[in-house]
Protein backbone atom coordinates (compact mmCIF):
# COMPACT_ATOMS: atom_id res chain seq x y z
CA UNK A 1 0.00 0.00 0.00
CA UNK A 2 1.47 3.65 -1.03
CA UNK A 3 1.71 6.99 1.39
CA UNK A 4 -1.49 7.86 -0.28
CA UNK A 5 -3.56 5.88 1.49
CA UNK A 6 -3.21 7.39 4.62
CA UNK A 7 -3.93 10.97 3.10
CA UNK A 8 -2.55 13.77 1.53
CA UNK A 9 0.87 15.20 2.96
CA UNK A 10 -0.08 18.49 4.79
CA UNK A 11 -2.65 15.58 6.68
CA UNK A 12 0.09 13.82 7.68
CA UNK A 13 2.62 16.55 8.06
CA UNK A 14 -0.75 17.93 10.99
CA UNK A 15 -0.87 14.59 12.50
CA UNK A 16 3.00 15.08 13.21
CA UNK A 17 2.56 17.61 15.26
CA UNK A 18 2.10 17.78 19.25
CA UNK A 19 -1.31 17.19 20.37
CA UNK A 20 -1.69 20.54 22.09
CA UNK A 21 -0.59 22.40 18.23
CA UNK A 22 -3.21 20.64 16.80
CA UNK A 23 -5.57 22.00 18.79
CA UNK A 24 -4.55 25.30 18.99
CA UNK A 25 -4.46 25.04 15.11
CA UNK A 26 -8.43 23.81 14.95
CA UNK A 27 -9.41 26.48 16.99
CA UNK A 28 -7.38 29.02 14.50
CA UNK A 29 -9.51 27.65 11.87
CA UNK A 30 -12.56 27.89 13.63
CA UNK A 31 -12.22 31.62 14.84
CA UNK A 32 -11.05 32.00 11.34
CA UNK A 33 -14.62 30.61 9.35
CA UNK A 34 -16.54 32.79 12.60
CA UNK A 35 -15.16 35.67 11.57
CA UNK A 36 -15.64 35.12 7.73
CA UNK A 37 -19.15 34.93 8.63
CA UNK A 38 -19.81 37.70 11.02
CA UNK A 39 -18.35 39.81 8.25
CA UNK A 40 -20.75 38.95 5.36
CA UNK A 41 -23.87 39.31 7.56
CA UNK A 42 -22.42 42.84 8.31
CA UNK A 43 -21.47 43.88 4.76
CA UNK A 44 -24.92 42.78 2.90
CA UNK A 45 -27.26 41.64 5.43
CA UNK A 46 -29.00 44.66 7.32
CA UNK A 47 -31.89 45.41 5.08
CA UNK A 48 -32.94 48.18 7.09
CA UNK A 49 -29.60 50.10 7.04
CA UNK A 50 -30.49 49.56 3.07
CA UNK A 51 -33.98 50.98 3.19
CA UNK A 52 -33.11 53.64 4.77
CA UNK A 53 -30.47 55.14 3.00
CA UNK A 54 -31.02 53.85 -0.44
CA UNK A 55 -28.25 54.49 -2.79
CA UNK A 56 -29.39 56.35 -6.31
CA UNK A 57 -30.26 54.04 -8.89
CA UNK A 58 -30.30 54.08 -12.62
CA UNK A 59 -32.99 51.94 -13.25
CA UNK A 60 -35.97 50.98 -11.61
CA UNK A 61 -36.26 47.71 -8.85
CA UNK A 62 -38.49 45.61 -6.84
CA UNK A 63 -36.93 45.97 -3.45
CA UNK A 64 -38.98 43.03 -0.78
CA UNK A 65 -38.49 44.10 3.24
CA UNK A 66 -39.79 42.31 5.70
CA UNK A 67 -39.86 45.84 7.98
CA UNK A 68 -42.38 48.57 7.93
CA UNK A 69 -42.18 50.99 5.03
CA UNK A 70 -40.11 54.11 5.56
CA UNK A 71 -42.04 56.81 6.98
CA UNK A 72 -42.52 59.64 4.13
CA UNK A 73 -42.36 63.55 5.36
CA UNK A 74 -45.37 65.16 4.30
CA UNK A 75 -44.88 69.33 3.98
CA UNK A 76 -46.73 71.93 6.05
CA UNK A 77 -49.58 73.64 3.58
CA UNK A 78 -48.28 77.27 2.56
CA UNK A 79 -50.09 80.06 4.13
CA UNK A 80 -51.44 82.31 2.29
CA UNK A 81 -52.43 86.09 2.95
CA UNK A 82 -56.35 86.39 3.60
CA UNK A 83 -58.03 88.01 0.52
CA UNK A 84 -60.22 90.30 2.50
CA UNK A 85 -60.36 91.89 5.92
CA UNK A 86 -62.17 90.73 8.66
CA UNK A 87 -66.19 91.48 8.71
CA UNK A 88 -66.18 93.27 11.79
CA UNK A 89 -66.08 96.58 10.57
CA UNK A 90 -68.65 98.71 8.32
CA UNK A 91 -65.27 99.82 6.24
CA UNK A 92 -65.22 96.22 5.86
CA UNK A 93 -68.57 95.05 5.32
CA UNK A 94 -68.71 97.55 2.58
CA UNK A 95 -66.33 96.05 0.31
CA UNK A 96 -68.53 93.14 0.55
CA UNK A 97 -71.24 94.78 -1.06
CA UNK A 98 -72.44 95.09 -4.65
CA UNK A 99 -72.47 97.91 -6.73
CA UNK A 100 -75.54 98.33 -8.99
CA UNK A 101 -77.41 100.95 -10.35
CA UNK A 102 -80.91 101.77 -8.77
CA UNK A 103 -83.72 99.89 -9.85
CA UNK A 104 -87.51 100.87 -11.17
CA UNK A 105 -89.33 102.03 -8.12
CA UNK A 106 -92.26 100.31 -10.06
CA UNK A 107 -94.56 98.32 -7.66
CA UNK A 108 -93.54 99.70 -4.54
CA UNK A 109 -96.09 100.21 -1.81
CA UNK A 110 -95.75 99.99 2.06
CA UNK A 111 -97.86 97.05 1.79
CA UNK A 112 -94.92 95.33 -0.12
CA UNK A 113 -93.12 95.41 3.46
CA UNK A 114 -96.57 93.09 5.25
CA UNK A 115 -98.93 94.87 7.98
CA UNK A 116 -96.75 97.78 9.71
CA UNK A 117 -94.92 97.08 13.12
CA UNK A 118 -96.71 93.42 12.92
CA UNK A 119 -95.30 91.57 15.60
CA UNK A 120 -95.53 88.44 13.44
CA UNK A 121 -92.07 87.96 12.41
CA UNK A 122 -89.15 86.39 12.85
CA UNK A 123 -86.55 88.75 13.66
CA UNK A 124 -85.29 89.89 17.45
CA UNK A 125 -88.39 90.73 19.32
CA UNK A 126 -91.13 89.13 16.91
CA UNK A 127 -93.63 87.00 18.87
CA UNK A 128 -93.05 88.45 22.05
CA UNK A 129 -96.70 90.43 21.93
CA UNK A 130 -95.70 93.77 21.65
CA UNK A 131 -96.10 95.45 17.97
CA UNK A 132 -92.56 96.66 16.86
CA UNK A 133 -93.26 100.52 16.92
CA UNK A 134 -93.54 100.02 21.10
CA UNK A 135 -90.48 97.53 20.89
CA UNK A 136 -88.43 100.34 19.92
CA UNK A 137 -90.13 103.02 21.93
CA UNK A 138 -89.29 101.08 25.23
CA UNK A 139 -85.98 100.39 23.53
CA UNK A 140 -84.45 103.76 22.60
CA UNK A 141 -86.92 106.34 25.42
CA UNK A 142 -85.32 107.10 28.93
CA UNK A 143 -87.68 107.46 31.69
CA UNK A 144 -90.20 105.26 30.20
CA UNK A 145 -93.32 104.62 31.53
CA UNK A 146 -95.95 102.10 30.02
CA UNK A 147 -99.07 102.01 29.51
CA UNK A 148 -101.16 99.89 32.69
CA UNK A 149 -103.26 97.04 31.69
CA UNK A 150 -100.87 96.66 28.31
CA UNK A 151 -98.77 93.67 29.98
CA UNK A 152 -95.90 95.61 30.32
CA UNK A 153 -96.06 96.37 26.30
CA UNK A 154 -97.13 99.96 25.23
CA UNK A 155 -95.24 103.25 26.35
CA UNK A 156 -97.36 106.05 27.99
CA UNK A 157 -94.51 108.47 28.08
CA UNK A 158 -90.68 108.88 27.43
CA UNK A 159 -87.82 111.15 26.88
CA UNK A 160 -86.04 110.94 23.75
CA UNK A 161 -82.29 111.69 23.29
CA UNK A 162 -82.67 111.77 19.35
CA UNK A 163 -79.31 110.61 17.74
CA UNK A 164 -80.55 112.63 14.14
CA UNK A 165 -80.42 115.91 15.99
CA UNK A 166 -79.39 115.73 19.58
CA UNK A 167 -82.69 116.93 20.74
CA UNK A 168 -84.07 116.02 23.81
CA UNK A 169 -87.33 115.12 23.16
CA UNK A 170 -90.63 114.68 25.61
CA UNK A 171 -92.77 112.17 24.36
CA UNK A 172 -96.51 111.32 25.81
CA UNK A 173 -98.53 108.88 23.90
CA UNK A 174 -101.76 110.70 21.96
CA UNK A 175 -100.62 114.53 22.42
CA UNK A 176 -97.08 114.40 21.07
CA UNK A 177 -96.50 110.96 19.43
CA UNK A 178 -95.82 112.66 15.77
CA UNK A 179 -92.93 114.17 17.82
CA UNK A 180 -91.05 110.94 17.95
CA UNK A 181 -90.83 108.58 15.01
CA UNK A 182 -89.55 105.11 14.21
CA UNK A 183 -87.29 105.67 10.97
CA UNK A 184 -86.18 103.22 9.27
CA UNK A 185 -82.45 103.55 8.46
CA UNK A 186 -82.20 101.77 5.30
CA UNK A 187 -85.83 103.26 3.87
CA UNK A 188 -88.16 101.08 2.54
CA UNK A 189 -88.09 102.20 -0.77
CA UNK A 190 -84.33 102.37 -1.07
CA UNK A 191 -84.12 98.57 0.28
CA UNK A 192 -87.05 97.86 -2.91
CA UNK A 193 -84.99 99.56 -5.36
CA UNK A 194 -82.11 97.56 -4.51
CA UNK A 195 -82.61 94.13 -4.01
CA UNK A 196 -85.73 93.77 -1.66
CA UNK A 197 -88.16 93.31 -4.46
CA UNK A 198 -87.26 89.68 -5.30
CA UNK A 199 -87.20 89.03 -1.69
CA UNK A 200 -90.29 86.82 -0.62
CA UNK A 201 -92.96 88.97 1.61
CA UNK A 202 -91.77 87.47 4.89
CA UNK A 203 -88.74 88.22 4.37
CA UNK A 204 -89.42 91.95 3.53
CA UNK A 205 -91.60 91.69 6.68
CA UNK A 206 -88.78 90.90 8.34
CA UNK A 207 -86.78 94.04 7.07
CA UNK A 208 -89.59 96.45 7.98
CA UNK A 209 -89.75 95.51 11.64
CA UNK A 210 -85.76 94.14 12.48
CA UNK A 211 -84.71 96.27 15.43
CA UNK A 212 -81.00 96.41 13.20
CA UNK A 213 -83.04 98.95 11.39
CA UNK A 214 -85.20 100.60 13.37
CA UNK A 215 -84.27 103.77 15.80
CA UNK A 216 -86.28 106.38 17.48
CA UNK A 217 -86.12 109.87 16.01
CA UNK A 218 -87.12 112.98 15.84
CA UNK A 219 -90.65 112.83 13.63
CA UNK A 220 -89.39 116.37 12.38
CA UNK A 221 -85.92 115.44 11.39
CA UNK A 222 -87.29 111.55 9.89
CA UNK A 223 -89.64 113.27 7.62
CA UNK A 224 -87.32 115.85 6.22
CA UNK A 225 -85.02 111.96 5.58
CA UNK A 226 -88.00 110.19 3.56
CA UNK A 227 -86.88 107.92 1.32
CA UNK A 228 -83.23 108.91 1.21
CA UNK A 229 -79.91 106.64 0.99
CA UNK A 230 -76.72 107.92 2.63
CA UNK A 231 -75.81 109.86 -0.98
CA UNK A 232 -79.07 112.34 -0.40
CA UNK A 233 -79.12 112.68 2.99
CA UNK A 234 -76.99 112.27 6.50
CA UNK A 235 -78.17 112.89 10.26
CA UNK A 236 -77.63 116.66 10.49
CA UNK A 237 -75.74 115.62 14.20
CA UNK A 238 -71.81 114.50 12.82
CA UNK A 239 -71.44 112.50 15.32
CA UNK A 240 -73.90 109.81 14.81
CA UNK A 241 -72.92 109.43 10.97
CA UNK A 242 -70.94 106.62 11.42
CA UNK A 243 -73.04 104.58 13.43
CA UNK A 244 -75.45 105.41 10.84
CA UNK A 245 -74.20 104.30 7.66
CA UNK A 246 -72.51 101.10 9.68
CA UNK A 247 -76.51 99.99 10.34
CA UNK A 248 -77.07 100.95 6.40
CA UNK A 249 -74.35 98.52 5.88
CA UNK A 250 -74.99 95.63 8.09
CA UNK A 251 -79.07 95.79 7.19
CA UNK A 252 -77.66 95.69 3.11
CA UNK A 253 -75.69 92.69 4.36
CA UNK A 254 -78.41 90.87 6.29
CA UNK A 255 -81.11 90.95 3.33
CA UNK A 256 -78.53 90.69 0.37
CA UNK A 257 -79.20 94.09 -1.04
CA UNK A 258 -77.12 96.47 -2.95
CA UNK A 259 -75.32 99.99 -3.40
CA UNK A 260 -75.74 102.25 -5.86
CA UNK A 261 -72.13 104.01 -6.87
CA UNK A 262 -73.28 107.32 -5.33
CA UNK A 263 -74.19 105.55 -2.36
CA UNK A 264 -71.26 103.49 -1.68
CA UNK A 265 -69.14 106.35 -2.14
CA UNK A 266 -70.94 108.71 0.41
CA UNK A 267 -70.49 106.02 2.74
CA UNK A 268 -67.07 105.21 1.81
CA UNK A 269 -66.55 108.93 2.44
CA UNK A 270 -68.07 108.77 6.24
CA UNK A 271 -66.38 106.02 6.89
CA UNK A 272 -63.18 107.38 6.20
CA UNK A 273 -63.17 109.31 9.27
CA UNK A 274 -63.42 106.40 11.31
CA UNK A 275 -61.97 102.85 9.54
CA UNK A 276 -62.50 101.50 13.13
CA UNK A 277 -66.42 101.49 13.08
CA UNK A 278 -68.08 97.84 13.94
CA UNK A 279 -70.80 96.58 12.10
CA UNK A 280 -73.60 96.47 14.53
CA UNK A 281 -75.44 93.04 14.68
CA UNK A 282 -78.65 94.08 15.73
CA UNK A 283 -78.50 95.28 19.83
CA UNK A 284 -80.32 93.89 22.44
CA UNK A 285 -83.72 93.09 22.59
CA UNK A 286 -86.24 95.57 23.84
CA UNK A 287 -87.50 95.08 26.93
CA UNK A 288 -90.39 93.59 27.61
CA UNK A 289 -91.40 94.64 30.80
CA UNK A 290 -92.46 97.40 32.74
CA UNK A 291 -89.83 99.90 34.08
CA UNK A 292 -92.04 101.92 35.71
CA UNK A 293 -95.41 101.60 35.87
CA UNK A 294 -98.07 103.94 35.44
CA UNK A 295 -99.99 104.64 37.98
CA UNK A 296 -103.69 104.03 37.44
CA UNK A 297 -105.62 106.99 36.96
CA UNK A 298 -107.22 107.57 40.96
CA UNK A 299 -111.12 108.38 41.26
CA UNK A 300 -111.97 111.69 40.15
CA UNK A 301 -114.97 113.05 42.06
CA UNK A 302 -118.01 114.55 39.64
CA UNK A 303 -117.12 118.44 39.14
CA UNK A 304 -117.37 120.81 36.25
CA UNK A 305 -114.30 120.83 33.89
CA UNK A 306 -112.15 123.79 35.49
CA UNK A 307 -111.79 126.58 33.21
CA UNK A 308 -108.58 127.90 34.52
CA UNK A 309 -105.61 126.08 34.31
CA UNK A 310 -103.38 125.36 37.43
CA UNK A 311 -101.71 128.91 38.44
CA UNK A 312 -98.07 126.76 37.96
CA UNK A 313 -99.33 127.07 34.18
CA UNK A 314 -97.56 129.77 32.08
CA UNK A 315 -99.86 131.86 30.22
CA UNK A 316 -98.84 131.79 25.98
CA UNK A 317 -99.94 132.68 22.96
CA UNK A 318 -101.48 130.34 20.93
CA UNK A 319 -99.10 129.89 17.65
CA UNK A 320 -95.97 130.87 19.06
CA UNK A 321 -93.10 129.57 19.08
CA UNK A 322 -92.49 127.12 21.90
CA UNK A 323 -90.02 124.82 24.15
CA UNK A 324 -89.13 122.02 24.91
CA UNK A 325 -91.68 119.47 22.94
CA UNK A 326 -94.44 118.81 25.48
CA UNK A 327 -94.54 121.81 27.20
CA UNK A 328 -98.23 122.92 29.31
CA UNK A 329 -99.53 126.32 29.30
CA UNK A 330 -102.87 128.26 28.96
CA UNK A 331 -103.97 131.20 26.96
CA UNK A 332 -104.95 134.34 28.65
CA UNK A 333 -108.56 132.73 28.16
CA UNK A 334 -107.52 129.90 30.23
CA UNK A 335 -107.81 127.17 27.34
CA UNK A 336 -105.13 124.58 27.91
CA UNK A 337 -102.27 124.28 25.17
CA UNK A 338 -99.47 122.02 24.61
CA UNK A 339 -96.12 122.46 22.69
CA UNK A 340 -96.16 120.72 19.57
CA UNK A 341 -94.92 120.07 16.16
CA UNK A 342 -97.30 122.35 13.53
CA UNK A 343 -98.42 121.22 10.47
CA UNK A 344 -95.28 121.67 8.44
CA UNK A 345 -93.58 119.21 10.82
CA UNK A 346 -90.52 121.53 11.18
CA UNK A 347 -91.38 123.79 14.40
CA UNK A 348 -92.57 124.09 17.98
CA UNK A 349 -95.65 125.75 18.46
CA UNK A 350 -98.26 126.41 21.06
CA UNK A 351 -101.19 124.59 19.95
CA UNK A 352 -104.73 123.51 21.72
CA UNK A 353 -104.66 120.42 23.72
Amino acid sequence: MSDSSQGPGWWRRFRSLPPRVQVASWIGLVLVIVGSIVGCENGTGNTTTAVTTPAPSQSPSVTTTTGPPPAQTVSPPVQTAPTSLPSTTALAGLATLPVKGRAAKTGYSRAQFGQAWTDDVTVADGHNGCDTRNDILRRDLTNVVLKVGTHGCVVASGVLHDPYTKAVIVFTRGSTSGVVQIDHVVALANAWQTGAQQLSLPVRTNLANDPLNLLAVSGAANQQKGDADAASWLPPNKAFRCPYVAIQVAVKIRYHLWVTPAEHAAIARVLSTCPSQPMPSGGPPATTGPTTAAPPAAPQPASPTPTTAPSAAPTVRPGAFCSPPGARGVTSAGTPMICKLDSTGQRYRWSRA
